[in-house]
Formats: structure tokens, C-alpha cells, sequence
């Protein structure tokens, strides 16, 4: 039976509870409150709804990931890193990269990034845990995505592209920063032909709230202004 999260209480269900069919749905309702959010990450769940629901909990079993030394850069990608076509900030711009990842899409009628969900990730960038990552031609926002941070573990939310391989571009300079500053793990939720071209896998959701218990409260040495 589905878990009604109530307002009052930044507890959820055991991921175990969560459900088979639709995989992974673990509970409903609660509020979008940056102490919620970071509650269902630390947890190994997180928030997608499409406008209109009640507010869906998630916690996939299998979990897509990334190690960031597994990740794998195609020679094309590598041929456009070094031609150094894209310049690349964090934490330049959060609000407009999470504005375009709202944006509609041409293979979707809809978006899951609503208002809401914009304000409050911006309230979790406001607090220092959630980032962006900006791609930038000719002084034009061409690209980005955006996560939260948590000890060593990075949990990948969404991207966008305006320009060809603009997110790929992003994406890979991310992961390369990441294992730099010790992170062991990016979270990726859920498997796309695109992110496994990068070497994403799946593991048992067991394994991912292992890695959960172990690693994020671990120290790292990650500058995002830098």
C-alpha cells in the first residue's frame, strides 16, 4: 500500500516498502521544503510528479549510477573538449539552467520541473547543496544541468542543450571535476541510452543505499566557485 508522507514528518517508508509496479514509487504527498528534499536524498529517494499530482516519491530498484573513474568519453567528445568550442562554469547561473531544463521537449507534452520544483531547488542552491553546471558559446547559454551534493556522492537531476553536444560537454566536465574533488558515486536514478553511453550501469537499490550509509557524510574537497 502507498505511503501518504504527512506534513509534519521528514520520515519516509523503508525503500523496501517501495513498490514493484510503477518500480520504485514509494510514497505520495508531504511538501517540496528544502529540509524534505534533503531528507528523501540522504533516504535514496527523490521527488517526480508531473503538474497536476500529488507529490511522487521514487527509490528504483535497479538504481542507475556513475562512477566517476568508469566514465567514458566517445572520441568524438574527446575531439570537441580539446577544441575547447564550449566554456564551462559551475554555479554561475543556477536559476537559468534549472529554467531551461524546464523548457518543453520535442519527445515530451509536458515537464516534471515545475515552479515548485524550481523554487525549491533553488532554496537547496541557496544553501549550498545543489549546483549547476553552465556551457557557455560566444557569451550564450548553450547548455547546462544541475544535482545536489552530498558528502561524496553527486544526485544528477536533469540537463539541457541548445547547441550540439552542449550537455555532453557539460556532463563530461562535471565527471572529470568530481573524481578530482573524491566523489565515489553519481547518482543518474533512472537508465537512458545516454547516460549509458557515458559507462552508467545499473546496481541492486540495496547496493546504492549502501553507498548511501557509507559515503555521504564524508568529507571532499570540492570548490564549486573555483
Amino acid at each position: 500500500m502507498l505511503t501518504w508522507l504527512q506534513r509534519d514528518s521528514l520520515q519516509f517508508p523503508p525503500l523496501a516498502k517501495a513498490m514493484r509496479e510503477p518500480n520504485g514509487l514509494l510514497a505520495a504527498g508531504g511538501d517540496l521544503s528544502a529540509d524534505r528534499l534533503i531528507s528523501a536524498y540522504r533516504h535514496g529517494c527523490f521527488p517526480w510528479f508531473d503538474d497536476g499530482q500529488p507529490i511522487l516519491w521514487w527509490s528504483p530498484d535497479p538504481r542507475t549510477v556513475l562512477l566517476p573513474e568508469e566514465l567514458h568519453v566517445s572520441r568524438s567528445l574527446t575531439k570537441l573538449l580539446r577544441q575547447n568550442r564550449y566554456s564551462v562554469t559551475f554555479d554561475l547561473d543556477f536559476a537559468a539552467v534549472i529554467k531551461a531544463c524546464a523548457e518543453p521537449r520535442a519527445y515530451a507534452d509536458g515537464t516534471w520541473i515545475t515552479r515548485g520544483m524550481q523554487d525549491a531547488y533553488l532554496q537547496l542552491h541557496q544553501r549550498g547543496i545543489a549546483h549547476s553546471v553552465e556551457v557557455w558559446s560566444d557569451g550564450e547559454l548553450v547548455g547546462g544541468l544541475y544535482g545536489l551534493a552530498m558528502g561524496q556522492l553527486f544526485f544528477g537531476e536533469s540537463m539541457f542543450s541548445r547547441a550540439d553536444n552542449a550537455s555532453k560537454v557539460g556532463f563530461a566536465t562535471l565527471v572529470s571535476k568530481l573524481q578530482q574533488w573524491g566523489f565515489v558515486l553519481i547518482d543518474c536514478q533512472m537508465p537512458t541510452q545516454h547516460l549509458h553511453s557515458f559507462g552508467a550501469r545499473s546496481i541492486p537499490r540495496a547496493t546504492f543505499a549502501e553507498y548511501l550509509q557509507r559515503h555521504l557524510d564524508l568529507p571532499t574537497t570540492a570548490d564549486w566557485l573555483a
